[in-house]
């Protein structure tokens, strides 16, 4: 829920998107050089929501916080009376539980110095991420600086931690909506800002392991793809790497689950897992996805083949990006190689195009044969028991010399 706040239009409040739907306070503030950037009908081509929702859908209550009025000179002491309006605010809104407010202010060169001196007089807010400026003394409060270019990580002041980002252009580059938005840097960026600000508010912190385990039963245990889309956010999207298969935002991506995903895995389709990381925003697992090929066509994995009679064992890697409680994006990668080799697709030689090094060219119908490095079944069994098999053994390969 947006709140706009009566008789202020530069403030409004967004309640917490998550599930559980209370968080800390957490002001956003931004000028107005960057006012048309934080639009509510400005274009994008990402799906990467506007600050104010992103964060609120990590299960913070937000504080969009707009200094139109602050930018001349003469006014730059009410930017200490507009904090202290956010946070009464703030105290108004039942879903904004906690003490401890955060801050986050956008390429504000111009607003920066200030904002951090009204921050000795703003006791409540324990924490500052900036982007595109870093103060040259040291802070009232912890401060991470986020800065575009290449200068080194390091900071001498104390109090503020610094990290650059060699593809940003400026300290836009988090905004969605900016000609100088990076994809790559803005995720990186956030992650970073959760990890700073999280231990210093005291969360909101949820348990990934159980919202991506939930996740799974609902695709492969219950197969129900309205109860798979419950548990992501808005705009959600899944990337299956080795095959391009998967869905960009919540209809496209509805869509890929009911037609060509949840119904479409084996009667037997099981994950076992092999090893999980958890982070503060992510889950990395490694898992064996097993199955057997036998009544139809997996086309989010072999898109196309047939189906075989063979078992698969595939080891693969997922990267899930949860944002708050619920599930963003999903990278999920495997070696096709082993796929095809399993399933009696893939040939152990294959004719090789090149000039060998230092070789004549060959007549009479000879060629060359390469063996394909490429392992089946082996590659499941090593990754659950390094002991399953030996190491190295590709590393005799070599090519072979055919006639006719």
């Amino acid at each position: 829920m947006v709140i706009q706040v009566e008789s202020y239009p530069l403030l409004r409040i967004q309640t917490p998107l998550s599930r559980r739907g209370t968080g800390p306070g957490l002001i956003i503030v931004s000028g107005r050089n960057v006012q048309d950037s934080l639009a509510e009908d400005a274009v994008t081509q990402t799906l990467d929501p506007q600050p104010r929702k992103k964060w609120a859908e990590e299960g913070y209550t937000v504080a969009d916080l707009r200094l139109d009025d602050v930018l001349s000179p003469h006014r730059r002491w009410e930017i200490k009376e507009q904090l202290v309006k956010a946070l009464e605010k703030l105290g108004q809104v039942k879903e904004c539980q906690g003490e401890a407010i955060g801050l986050i202010a956008f390429h504000e060169e111009f607003i920066s110095p200030y904002l951090i001196k009204a921050l000795q007089d703003v006791p409540q807010i324990k924490a500052a991420v900036f982007y595109g400026w870093s103060p040259s003394e040291a802070p009232p409060v912890p401060v991470l600086a986020h800065l575009p270019g290449n200068v080194g990580p390091k900071s001498d002041v104390p109090g503020v931690t610094i990290h650059t980002y060699p593809s940003a252009k400026d300290g836009c580059f988090a905004l969605p909506a900016h000609a100088s938005f990076s994809a790559s840097a803005a995720a990186v960026s956030h992650t970073r800002s959760l990890s700073f600000l999280k231990p210093i508010m005291k969360g909101p912190y949820f348990d990934l392991e159980a919202i991506w385990d939930e996740h799974t039963r609902f695709e492969f245990e219950d197969r129900s793809v309205e109860e798979t889309m419950k548990t992501m956010v808005d705009e959600p999207y899944v990337n299956h790497v080795p095959t391009l298969t998967g869905g960009i935002g919540r209809a496209d991506l509805t869509r890929f689950y009911r037609d060509h995903f949840i119904f479409s895995n084996p009667d037997d389709a099981k994950l076992e897992l092999v090893s999980r990381t958890v982070g503060i925003d992510r889950v990395v697992d490694e898992f064996l996805f097993e199955c057997t090929h036998n009544n139809r066509t997996i086309d989010w994995l072999i898109p196309g083949i047939p189906p075989t009679g063979r078992k698969l064992s595939v080891p693969m890697t997922s990267i899930v990006n949860i944002r708050g409680d619920k599930l963003y994006h999903e990278h999920i990668a495997w070696d096709q190689g082993t796929v095809l080799r399993q399933l009696g697709l893939l040939p152990e030689y294959l004719p090789f195009p090149y000039p060998l090094p230092g070789s004549q060219m060959l007549g009479d119908g000879t060629r060359w044969e390469y063996r394909v490095p490429v392992a089946g079944l082996e590659t499941s069994q090593k990754l659950a028991d390094e002991r399953s098999c030996a190491s190295n053994e590709m590393l005799e390969y070599q090519v072979r010399r055919v006639s006719g």
